[in-house]
C-alpha cells in the first residue's frame, strides 16, 4: 500500500513538473491520438503551434488583454452566505457564470479562435451540447473575424433554444445533427467528419478537455486560469478550501479548477457526475464511477459501454454533462487518487439549484448545480468545512427544461 502511495505521488510530481502528457500525448494509460491518418499530420501541426502561441509572450498578452477587457476575467469570488448558513458549511462561488456569454466555456474558445487565426485558418467549426460552448464560439470567431459552423444534436436544439438564438445572432451557422442520440457525442461525430473532408483550411475549436492529442491539454491549459484566479482570491480570502469541487462532463471546468490546487495535498478535489435518475446503463452519464477503459473520440479515457464495447447513450437533466467519455486528464488524476469523484442524481441537482435561486439570487447553469448538489452531499457526510465551488455557468439556457420542471412559479 505504501509503495502504491509512492507511486502516485511521483506522478502526480510528474505531472506538475509538466511531464504528462508525454510525447505520444498520454496521461500514463490514458490520451492518446486514435484517429485517421488523414488528421495526423493536422493534428502534428496544431500541436506544434499551440506550443509556439503558448510560449510566445506576445500571443499570451494578447490573450490576457482580451481576457480582461472582453470576457472579463478575473471572475470573481462569492461568499455564498444563503448556502453556507443553510447547509452548515463555509461555501465560496467561483463566478464562471459572470464571464462573457455566461459560462467557462468563453476562455478555451478565445484562446483557441486566436490560435486559429495565427495558424491561417479560413473557417472555425466547433461541437456544443448545452449551447455553452456554440455560443463562446461563435462570440470568439466574430471577436477574430474567422467564420464559425457550430454542430449540435437536435435534442439538445430542442432543449436549449435559448443558446442557439443566440448562436445566430452571433453570427454562426448551426447545423443541427440528427444522427445517432442526437446529443453532444453525435455533435462531434458530424464535427470530425467534417474536419476529416478538410483538415488544412477548417480549424476544429474543440470544447472540452477530451478528443486526441493536443486538445485535452491545450483545452486545460485554456481554462487553467479558473485555478489559478480560485487559489490566489481563497487565499486573500482567508485560506485555501479543504475542498475544491467542480461538475464533470468532459470535464473542462473541472480540470481548469483543479490545476490551481494539485499540488496543495490539503485540499480534497471532487468531481460530480451525471447520477440521472439510475445506476443502469442508460440511466446516467457518470462515466468515471460507471464507467470502463476505452477509445472514444480520438483518446483512450473512461465510457459508458456494454460488455460488447459498445458505446451506450447516456442520459442527464443537464444538456452539458450526457457525454458518454470523459477528458483522459481525469482518468489519469482518478487513477492516482488525486481526485474523488461522486454523482448526484438529477433531482438532487435540480433541488440545488432551486435553493441556490432562493437563499443567493443567483441562477445557475443545471451542469452548476450537480455540483452545488455535490458540496451539500459533502457536509450530509461530515465532511464540510470549507468548500469551493467552481459555478461554470448560468441558468438562462435551462429555462425551458427549468420551466417543465417548475411550472410557471408566477
Amino acid at each position: 500500500m505504501q509503495s502504491e502511495q509512492t507511486d502516485n505521488d511521483s506522478l502526480l510530481a510528474a505531472l506538475l513538473r509538466g511531464d504528462f502528457p508525454d510525447s505520444r500525448g498520454r496521461f500514463g494509460s490514458f490520451g492518446g491520438r486514435f484517429v485517421p491518418e488523414l488528421l495526423v499530420a493536422t493534428l502534428d501541426r496544431l500541436e506544434l503551434a499551440a506550443n509556439e502561441a503558448l510560449s510566445d509572450s506576445k500571443f499570451m498578452a494578447e490573450m490576457k488583454a482580451q481576457a480582461d477587457s472582453w470576457i472579463g476575467r478575473p471572475t470573481p469570488l462569492t461568499h455564498a452566505q444563503g448556502l453556507s448558513a443553510e447547509w452548515g458549511v463555509d461555501l465560496w462561488l467561483k463566478r464562471e457564470d459572470l464571464a462573457h456569454t455566461g459560462a467557462h466555456k468563453i476562455n478555451n474558445a478565445l484562446g483557441q479562435a486566436l490560435l486559429a487565426k495565427r495558424m491561417g485558418a479560413k473557417r472555425v467549426i466547433a461541437e456544443t451540447g448545452a449551447g455553452q460552448h456554440g455560443v463562446a464560439s461563435a462570440a470568439a470567431c466574430a471577436r477574430v473575424g474567422l467564420p464559425c459552423r457550430v454542430y449540435m444534436g437536435a435534442v439538445d436544439i430542442e432543449r436549449q433554444a435559448p443558446n442557439v438564438d443566440r448562436m445566430r445572432l452571433l453570427g454562426a451557422q448551426v447545423v443541427a445533427v440528427t444522427s445517432g442520440d442526437q446529443t453532444l457525442r453525435a455533435a462531434i461525430d458530424e464535427a470530425i467528419r467534417h474536419w476529416v473532408s478538410d483538415p488544412v483550411d477548417t480549424f476544429y475549436l474543440l470544447g472540452s478537455a477530451v478528443g486526441p492529442h493536443p486538445y485535452p491539454w491545450l483545452v486545460r491549459e485554456f481554462q487553467a486560469v479558473i485555478g489559478r484566479e480560485s487559489r490566489e482570491q481563497m487565499l486573500a480570502a482567508g485560506g485555501l478550501p479543504n475542498a475544491a469541487i467542480a461538475c464533470v462532463g468532459g470535464g473542462s471546468n473541472a480540470i481548469g479548477l483543479y490545476h490551481g490546487f494539485l499540488g496543495d495535498p490539503e485540499v480534497r478535489l471532487i468531481g460530480v457526475e451525471a447520477g440521472g435518475h439510475g445506476d443502469g446503463l442508460g440511466e446516467n452519464a457518470a462515466t468515471m464511477v460507471h464507467g470502463q477503459p476505452g477509445v472514444l473520440h480520438g483518446s483512450l479515457s473512461q465510457l459508458i459501454q456494454d460488455d460488447d464495447g459498445q458505446v451506450i447513450e447516456t442520459h442527464s437533466v443537464s444538456a452539458g454533462l450526457d457525454y458518454p467519455g470523459v477528458g483522459p486528464e481525469h482518468s489519469f488524476l482518478r487513477s492516482i487518487g488525486r481526485v474523488d469523484y461522486i454523482t448526484v442524481s438529477d433531482d438532487a441537482a435540480l433541488e440545488a439549484l432551486e435553493t441556490c435561486c432562493r437563499l443567493e439570487g443567483i441562477l445557475p447553469a443545471i451542469e452548476s448545480a450537480h455540483a452545488l448538489a455535490g458540496a451539500r452531499q459533502l457536509v450530509s457526510e461530515g465532511r464540510g468545512g470549507r468548500v469551493l465551488i467552481n459555478m461554470s455557468g448560468r441558468g438562462d439556457k435551462d429555462m425551458p427544461t427549468l420551466r417543465t420542471r417548475f411550472g410557471d412559479s408566477s
